[in-house]
């Protein structure tokens, strides 16, 4: 982003959906796309006399998603009652955790454009989610609708600090959580189905000088004058990471104006709540937010506390497996990859980095092997819409590939071919090569061809002596013509100037 007169501020509020089979509290599926209000019981729907059971599951999954966020565990925790009323919540209050949670005082570090940057966990709490208003969105005036099937659903909280300068860092933080909790098996991620939902706090720090604030290590609009700040605005249910970044740039331009209309005078104000209109591209204010006292918040009578001892968080850990940050720096440390080709090697998930991985051990070419897979492996795999666990191109036949392409000094464009041939065919290497009848010269046999070429055109060899240097692309011809394509181009160029200097 260009320098502002301003800084933002932002803290985000990510509620993440566990992989569980069954709910937080009761017997019911999780599964997404149910008819409504199939998924429910007596005790998810809030009737009365009924008592709620913890999913141990779902516990697990959260210890497990707090570890990765490096997260303070604590050894006890209790479940509280927040008390409000609204439609698809039925039982009027929401069994979450509010003085006790389960973990806080974690950290996620993200890359930014200035390098690396840590932002600071406040805590991580479980609760469980409500269900779904549908409303009648075409000005006809019909009902609203209540489905319960998400009612129960185990729900993660995780709170950042107020530590995001920029909405491209916010889009990062995003992106990295979503990462690390599908790579840690707690949730699927799915923002389309509603398992990963973020609220953004945002405000802006604001000169009371007319001075404009230089740009700093913490963020921008750090200055040495006072600095006013807005009032807090919590932009809701922002549903993809793109939504957010746009959400954070027009809110922070939005409270800028308003504090400029305001003739630099803000009064304290209290925090509202805003949703985010998709097609317009604007924020519209929408209530008041409540503050923890409106929740009358209470420990749930129903359900004991939660005691976890030091073997519980051993079991856990030794669950999660090697997390994406390790991952990274294992990757450039042990493959001398790029922080780039890394970077885009592990947003793709365990699965693409284990192939990746298998074709550099075959073919002992980090480099060759780590372009085949970022440049045609997930392309063809975004075309299919495949996971690379069901791509037919197996590891060890895109190493033979590799083989053949460096033995034979094949060209990009037969190595290409070659590609498309084995995916379409499920040969091997050499078997492609045969069907397509690409002829793959060792140094030797090339020599040989590109003399043939040189012999059998003495008019070209003439005009290349009297200076005329691009009727060598005659014998460059000749030879991919021999070859279908198969040679190296930059082999055969060489080659040429060689034997040119012979004749």
């Amino acid at each position: 982003m260009p320098d502002l007169p301003y800084r933002i501020v932002i803290g985000l509020e990510v509620h993440v959906q566990l992989l569980t089979r069954t709910k937080l509290f009761c017997g019911c599926s999780t599964e997404f796309g149910l008819p409504p209000n199939s998924a429910t019981c007596p005790v998810c729907i809030g009737m009365p006399g009924v008592l709620p059971v913890m999913n141990r599951r779902a516990f697990d999954l959260a210890l497990r998603a707090a570890m990765a966020l490096n997260c303070l565990i604590a050894d006890f925790t209790k479940w509280d009652r927040k008390n409000y009323y609204y439609p698809d919540l039925p039982k009027n209050y929401q069994i979450s955790q509010y003085d006790l949670p389960f973990s806080q005082d974690g950290w996620l570090e993200i890359e930014t454009a200035a390098g690396p940057k840590r932002i600071g966990i406040i805590r991580a709490h479980l609760e469980e989610d409500a269900g779904k208003m549908l409303h009648d969105e075409t000005g006809a005036g019909r009902d609203s609708l209540v489905d319960l099937n998400r009612a129960g659903t185990p729900l993660l909280e995780i709170v950042s600090k107020p530590e995001i300068s920029t909405p491209e860092e916010a889009k990062a933080y995003l992106e990295e959580i979503r990462l690390l909790l599908r790579e840690t098996g707690v949730s699927d991620c799915e923002m389309q189905e509603g398992s990963l939902r973020c609220d953004a706090n945002v405000n802006i720090h604001v000169p009371l000088t007319p001075t404009p604030l230089p740009s700093g290590e913490r963020g921008r609009g750090e200055g040495d004058g006072p600095l006013a700040a807005t009032p807090i605005v919590e932009v809701k249910n922002l549903n993809s990471f793109r939504a957010v970044e746009r959400a954070m740039k027009y809110e922070a331009q939005r409270q800028y104006e308003a504090f400029l209309r305001d003739g630099r005078r803000l009064a304290p104000g209290e925090k509202e709540t805003a949703g985010w209109d998709e097609t317009r591209g604007v924020t519209v204010v929408q209530r008041r937010k409540e503050e923890a006292a409106d929740y009358r918040y209470f420990p749930e009578p129903d359900l004991v506390p939660v005691l976890v001892d030091e073997s519980w968080r051993d079991r856990v850990r030794s669950e999660m497996g090697e997390l994406p940050a390790a991952q990274r720096a294992r990757l450039i440390r042990e493959y001398g990859l790029s922080d780039y080709d890394v970077g885009v090697l592990t947003r793709q998930g365990r699965a693409t980095v284990a192939y990746f991985e298998e074709t550099a051990r075959r073919t002992g070419d980090a480099k060759a092997a780590s372009n085949w897979v970022t440049n045609k492996v997930l392309a063809m795999l975004k075309e299919r819409k495949q996971e690379v666990r069901d791509f037919p191109l197996s590891a060890e036949r895109l190493a033979g590939l590799i083989a053949e392409q460096k033995a034979a000094g094949l060209s990009k464009q037969a190595a290409e071919e070659i590609y498309n041939h084995m995916l379409e065919s499920g040969v091997s290497a050499p078997e492609a090569i045969a069907q397509l009848g690409i002829r793959s010269l060792d140094a030797e046999a090339l020599r040989d061809a590109v003399r043939r070429a040189i012999a059998a055109n003495p008019a070209a060899v003439a005009q290349y002596k009297k200076g005329k240097t691009t009727a060598a692309n005659s014998f460059m011809g000749a030879v991919m013509r021999e070859t279908k394509g198969g040679a190296n181009a930059d082999a055969v160029r060489q080659l040429i100037l060689e034997e040119l200097q012979k004749a």
